[in-house]
């Protein structure tokens, strides 16, 4: 599964201006979102869906990211591990 392209990323851009107003996030890249010095969040694409790699302990979990509700339930896990 490759990474998210510049494409796919316009695609996600309503997703990542919420996870923007995260203000602990930093934005490395587009897309790629750091807490501290460390990786938190990134995306991938294969074929017409998405999926999110965030950082919830100390591996990454790969979360859908394609529907609204998924998109949802990704913001939750965000502000939950954020806490």
């Amino acid at each position: 599964m490759k990474h998210a392209s510049a494409g796919a990323l316009d695609r996600l851009e309503p997703l990542l201006k919420q996870i923007r107003k995260r203000s602990v996030l930093k934005e490395k890249s587009r897309g790629a979102f750091y807490r501290g010095s460390r990786a938190f969040l990134h995306f991938h694409e294969d074929g017409p869906r998405f999926f999110a790699d965030i950082r919830l302990k100390e591996d990454f979990e790969r979360l859908p990211a394609t529907t609204a509700a998924d998109r949802t339930a990704l913001l939750a896990q965000i502000d939950a591990a954020l806490k």
